[in-house]
């Protein structure tokens, strides 16, 4: 099973970083599901995917996502733009 490590861009252009192992179902979650989805992505809706990877175990996108998080967000733009 892959695991994904995502960034969503919200209505408000704001960003949100997560993992998932089906980017389809928690794309629709954040844009439908009011327990579901991040409680972050609720009120920025609609979400879009801008950026997703694939990593072998959930450990490493944990670590990804961690890593993501941790840049700025115009590093987080030149991540997106780079795909």
């Amino acid at each position: 099973m892959s695991w994904f490590v995502y960034i969503l861009k919200c209505a408000d252009n704001t960003l949100y970083t997560g993992v998932t192992t089906d980017l389809e179902r928690r794309l629709h979650e954040h844009n439908t599901c009011p327990r579901k989805g991040a409680k972050y992505t609720r009120v920025r809706r609609p979400v879009r995917l801008a950026y997703s990877e694939a990593q072998d175990s959930r450990s490493l996108a944990c670590q990804r996502e961690a890593a993501i998080k941790k840049l700025t967000r115009a590093q987080k733009l030149q991540l997106i733009q780079s795909t």
